[in-house]
């Protein structure tokens, strides 16, 4: 099968790979029929430690159910299903919780431990009764692939930063970042009811659909000009929810400066730094700092009735489609920032 490695900064390589096999009796194959790369991707693409052995890629991915090991009895061959970015098994007392990212015996795509990635024409997927979705009535020509794909890992995260946040009706919300994610938290904080919504974002055909999906203004500024401009917009105070999308320093303190005294920090950007402001100018507001990768499991269910009736529609966030022999220059593209999110089709 074809599968994607990466090398190095800037070194990503289609290959060919072994077919996956049931290892344990509760795995299953699926045939992927649509991947893509994730912002989180461009992070080793900046920085990763040159690997001769290479490392597999991809963390989101929707397909077919090829075979399955004798103890899998949810899932089944044939089944359309969603995969989640990380793996569990439904179960243990953090999955009962909805914090399958936290499972006992779960873990990561790429980690490793003979757990591949989903760039990939086909993934061995551990523990799937309680890591696959299954989705009745879908073919692999749904138009409905895209905004399917978004439920593994974008709609998710961005739903749980507006769920961390505690974002309610009426509420004045910031959203740091107009990636793909970001965009999701838009729409996450509007479905759960939010009155004002500032887009922190600076290119138009992204910060554009924001506003579709709910933003009500869009600050283009950043630094202490944007701070100034999100503080106005609500009143002078600041806003009480702040949905930091991006992960890196500057991000979090945009955060920290736009953010009402009392109100939440809730950050769902992958963090690129180790050290942030928590001591007492964070402490004397009495701020909340909460988020963390999002158990897209949890949510999967939860959201998908509104993507199979058509109320929303996330996958507008793909604004590319390549075949999988093209994801090298599907990486660039996103680097440069001539594409919001690539899908990958196969």
């Amino acid at each position: 099968m074809k599968a994607v490695f990466m090398y190095a900064p800037g070194d990503v390589r289609v290959e060919d790979a072994p077919d996956p096999v049931l290892q344990d009796p509760t795995d299953a194959i699926v045939r992927v029929v649509r991947s893509c790369i994730c912002g989180s991707d461009l992070h080793p693409y900046h920085s990763m430690r040159p690997s001769a052995e290479g490392q597999t890629m991809g963390h989101e991915f929707v397909g077919v159910v090829e075979d399955t090991g004798s103890e899998v009895s949810v899932i089944r061959k044939g089944d359309f299903v969603i995969a989640p970015f990380a793996w569990s098994d439904g179960t243990c007392e953090f999955c009962r919780e909805g914090l399958q990212t936290s499972c006992l015996h779960g873990g990561f795509w790429n980690n490793g431990r003979g757990v591949l990635g989903g760039q990939a024409e086909a993934v061995r997927v551990p523990l799937a009764d309680g890591t696959l979705v299954a989705v009745p009535g879908i073919t692999e020509d749904s138009p409905l692939l895209p905004s399917l794909l978004t439920l593994s890992d974008v709609y998710g995260t961005g739903w749980h930063a507006a769920r961390s946040a505690g974002v309610r009706e009426g509420d004045s919300v910031a959203v740091i970042g107009d990636g793909a994610v970001g965009l999701m938290a838009v729409l996450a904080a509007k479905q759960m009811g939010a009155e004002r919504i500032v887009l922190m974002g600076r290119h138009k055909s992204r910060t554009d659909l924001g506003r579709e999906y709910g933003a009500t203004d869009v600050v283009a500024e950043r630094g202490e000009e944007g701070i100034a401009k999100v503080r106005d917009l609500a009143g002078g105070l600041g806003v009480r929810r702040v949905l930091e999308a991006v992960g890196h320093m500057p991000a979090y303190e945009q955060a920290l400066g736009v953010v009402r005294d009392g109100g939440t920090i809730a950050r769902v950007g992958v963090p690129q730094y180790g050290d942030g402001q928590i001591g007492w100018p964070f402490f004397g507001r009495n701020l909340t700092l909460t988020g963390g990768p999002a158990p897209a499991r949890a949510y999967i269910e939860p959201l998908l009735p509104g993507v199979l009736d058509g109320s929303v529609d996330p996958g507008k966030v793909f604004d590319r489609a390549i075949g999988i022999e093209e994801t090298p220059e599907g990486y660039a593209a996103m680097d440069d920032r001539e594409a919001l999110k690539v899908m990958i089709r196969f």
